[in-house]
C-alpha cells in the first residue's frame, strides 16, 4: 500500500523559513518523480515543485521564485522542501505527491499524501 506522510507544517511569520518532509513506502521511490503541490482555501491544487528519480532534475512554479528548494533521499524514501522567505499568499495545505513522470506532477499525480497545513502570517 503506497503511503506519503508529509510533515513540518506549521505556524510562522512572513520572511520565516519552514522544511516540509515527506517519507515514503509502498512503491519504488527512487524510481519515481517526487513533488510538492499546495492548496489554499477556495482555491484549485496547484504544481508547487518536482525532482526526477535521480535528484539531478528540478522543476519549480513561477511563484517560487527561488525561495523554495526540493531534495531527495532516496536511501532513505525522503523527500523535502525547504521554504525561505515566506509569504502570506503561501498559506496552502501540502501536499506531497508521486508519479512516474515529471509531467505528471503537473497534471495529475499518481499518487499524494493527506497533506499538512502551512500558515504564514503578516
Amino acid at each position: 500500500q503506497v503511503q506519503l506522510a508529509e510533515s513540518g507544517g506549521g505556524w510562522v511569520q512572513a520572511g520565516e523559513s519552514l522544511t516540509l518532509s515527506c517519507v515514503a513506502s509502498g512503491f519504488s521511490f527512487s524510481s519515481w518523480s517526487m513533488g510538492w503541490l499546495r492548496q489554499a482555501p477556495g482555491q484549485e491544487r496547484e504544481f508547487v515543485a518536482g525532482i526526477s528519480w535521480s535528484g539531478g532534475g528540478t522543476q519549480y512554479a513561477d511563484f517560487v521564485a527561488g525561495r523554495f528548494t526540493i531534495s531527495r533521499d532516496n536511501a532513505n524514501n525522503l523527500v523535502s522542501l525547504q521554504m525561505n522567505s515566506l509569504k502570506t499568499e503561501d498559506t496552502a495545505v501540502y501536499y506531497c505527491a508521486a508519479d512516474r513522470y515529471m509531467y505528471g506532477l503537473r497534471s495529475r499525480p499518481e499518487y499524494s499524501g493527506q497533506g499538512t497545513q502551512v500558515t504564514v502570517s503578516s
